[in-house]
């Protein structure tokens, strides 16, 4: 795998600093189905670049993650426009990740990535639970002709037996979504924004105990007012402090065996939006290094 320099990739650190990886950033700008505003394709980059803003002290974990951790950021290559062949580099890219049993994160891009990212743990794995935040369901069996749509990833994975979802913030979805739903209340669990007053995450606490789970971030799910940069914005969202509340539940209680955060359209000359991803994708994997009681990853 060609990595870049550590100046280069995600957080910046000083070339001079030495580790061996633990954690492997995927940018994957895939950009084909996006349906109201677009831009995903330059959501890599720009949290990668905001990523060097980023305090690499931690006052709540009281240390600097990233000396824990290791990572270190795949360099950009060439996204075939083909959304089935993309898809399949995506799958390839996470198994020869695992195979050197390492932690990828995939910064998207649109969520329509999701799918190819979880391929080789829904074979590794005998069940993998889905923990997803999104303003919308994505369950529709297919958007505008297309199966891989963006608004049908988490169909998509369901279309794998061993994979059930549990999702937060959800607070737009179609009748035939709610149809889909209903039949399958058994794998499909979810946290409603309009409910956010009354969740009760002790629930929350045991349904993901000791599960092996997958976490797939559309930063649609966060509030409108402190996430507009994103295709579909949708206001009743999810704040920072509870995102990493609910996070570092997760990481407590299960095992966190890969991720990917999705959805970022970055606008120019505000890059408050890109810094917020940067600093949640550093936090998703310090909470998964530093916070599990689990040793595997």
């Amino acid at each position: 795998m060609n990595y870049l320099s550590n100046k280069k990739g995600f957080l910046g650190i000083d070339n001079k600093f030495n580790f061996k990886e633990k954690v492997v950033v995927v940018p994957f700008g895939l950009e084909k189905t996006v349906s109201y505003g677009g831009g995903t394709k330059n959501g890599p980059k720009e949290i990668i670049k905001a990523s060097h803003q980023v305090e690499l002290y931690d006052e709540e974990l009281n240390c600097e993650p990233y000396k824990e951790i290791g990572i270190k950021t795949l360099k950009p290559f060439k996204i075939n426009k083909n959304i089935n062949i993309a898809l399949k580099k995506m799958s390839d890219i996470n198994e020869k990740i695992l195979n050197k049993k390492l932690f990828p994160i995939t910064f998207g891009g649109e969520h329509s990535i999701t799918p190819g990212c979880i391929a080789p743990f829904i074979k590794k794995h005998k069940k993998l639970c889905l923990l997803h935040f999104d303003a919308h369901a994505d369950l529709r069996q297919s958007y505008n002709g297309e199966k891989f749509s963006h608004a049908s990833a988490i169909r998509r994975c369901l279309d794998h037996k061993n994979v059930s979802v549990i999702s937060f913030g959800i607070r737009n979805i179609s009748q035939s979504e709610i149809l889909y739903l209903k039949k399958n209340s058994s794998r499909i669990k979810i946290f409603w924004a309009k409910d956010k007053a009354k969740w009760n995450l002790n629930k929350f606490k045991k349904m993901i105990k000791n599960k092996i789970v997958y976490l797939t971030f559309d930063v649609d799910g966060l509030d409108s007012s402190i996430m507009p940069a994103t295709g579909t914005p949708e206001p009743g969202g999810l704040f920072w402090n509870e995102t990493l509340n609910i996070i570092r539940i997760a990481a407590k209680n299960s095992i966190i065996v890969g991720a990917d955060i999705n959805e970022l359209s970055p606008i120019k000359g505000f890059n408050s939006y890109n810094f917020l991803v940067a600093k949640l994708a550093y936090k998703i994997l310090s909470y998964k290094f530093l916070l599990s009681s689990f040793k595997s990853s």
